[in-house]
């Protein structure tokens, strides 16, 4: 049987090389590299607007048309506990990394230190990314009003285009792009200090993961009156399987048959696990956030807390539109990240090598928090039903 080389290892392979290749390679072959990386950074400022035009406007439009009571409650608390991941995370990184990432600021290579690509090529964007989230709002909500069909269709056939461009093109470039990154810090002098903040980040990460679930369970053990913990242990299957798969889709039977077990009625199991394999998403909003702030405190970004709050509850909308390939939610919100937070190239880079790093915890973070998710909206709607029965 073919085994398919997937995305983390090709990333964790090119991350390597190009720690490896930045000791020994002549300077000809790093400027190469780096002009690929020119050109493949100016592409992806191109695209990122067109990514969450294509992808936030037909999910907008899917959720309001299949609108209902179970939809809105789902939705609700999948944002909510999302919402509180990435304020959560915040607020424990701003607490942790000053201390943990002291002295880091020197990881980072200074400008006219690296090599220089042999030529650009501008690839101005057809919109900003503000503008292409606003428009796919309106274009959204006016879609899930009107239930307009054709320009539904149209929408859908570009959120196609899109997917294939990120699962075709961007994603089996990355690595290149990250080696290319890694090829240039090497070569700066600083991948130790870079390769120690990747440490510091995944320990902290795993340790707001555990915390998020056990706070996800708590809440689910009061709505349903049992043991969170036990209940957690069921789901550890589900987690399990989420660390092999990088998917939250390619989890859904395992995460169903768990749910199931937990006392959630099969029909409405059936109807959140599938939902919340899209929407819900606070695992990776903890991985975003969290090395968006790390990033941001090692490059000396001075980034308001109102202006970090503002990102944090756009980027919970614009997720659910992720798509659900590994490394699809850090590709939607790069655009946030360019033009809320002001990271250039080589930050977003390094965001994207980090957060592909640890993309296992959190999609098995995201999967295992859905049955919290189906257990809390299972014991509100049989508290409504049976007021509705009296």
């Amino acid at each position: 049987m073919k085994r398919k080389f997937g995305l983390l290892p090709r990333v964790v392979l090119a991350i390597v090389l190009g720690i490896a290749c930045g000791f020994f390679l002549p300077g000809w072959v790093s400027r190469a590299a780096l002009t690929f990386n020119a050109l493949f950074g100016q592409f992806l400022e191109f695209i990122i607007p067109l990514l969450i035009f294509g992808l936030v406007a037909p999910g907008i439009a899917d959720l309001g048309r299949g609108a209902g009571r179970l939809l809105a409650l789902t939705a609700a608390l999948a944002y909510g506990f999302t919402l509180i991941s990435g304020f959560g995370t915040f607020l424990a990184g701003r607490a942790l990394f000053p201390t943990l990432l002291a002295g880091a600021e020197a990881a980072l290579p200074e400008a006219g230190e690296a090599l220089s690509p042999y030529f650009t090529i501008a690839i101005p964007p057809v919109m900003g990314v503000m503008s292409a989230l606003v428009l796919a709002f309106v274009l959204g909500l006016g879609m899930a009003y009107t239930r307009s069909v054709t320009l539904k269709a149209a929408l859908d056939d570009f959120k196609r285009i899109i997917e294939h461009t990120i699962s075709g093109v961007i994603l089996p470039l990355l690595p290149v792009y990250i080696f290319g990154i890694f090829l240039s810090i090497t070569q700066s002098g600083q991948v130790a200090g870079v390769l120690g903040v990747f440490v510091k980040l995944i320990v902290v990460i795993f340790v707001l993961t555990v915390a998020l679930l056990l706070f996800q369970f708590s809440v689910a053990g009061i709505a349903a009156r049992r043991n969170p913990l036990k209940m957690l242990r069921t789901m550890l299957a589900a987690y399990v399987t989420a660390l092999g798969t990088q998917s939250s889709a390619a989890t859904i039977p395992v995460t169903l048959e768990r749910t199931q077990r937990l006392g959630v009625r099969p029909e409405l199991a059936s109807f959140v696990i599938p939902l919340c394999a899209t929407i819900h998403l606070s695992g990776s909003m903890m991985k975003i956030t969290a090395c968006a702030l790390a990033v941001s405190m090692i490059a000396g970004l001075d980034i308001p807390a109102s202006t970090f709050a503002g990102f944090i509850l756009l980027l919970g909308v614009t997720m659910v539109a992720a798509p659900g390939v590994p490394g699809g939610a850090i590709m939607a919100a790069l655009g946030l990240l360019e033009s809320m937070l002001g990271f250039d190239e080589t930050l977003c880079g390094l965001m994207i090598a980090t957060y592909i790093a640890m993309d296992s915890f959190g999609t098995a973070t995201n999967v295992t928090g859905d049955g919290a998710v189906a257990v809390i909206v299972d014991a509100i709607d049989r508290k409504r039903r049976r007021a509705a029965q009296k």
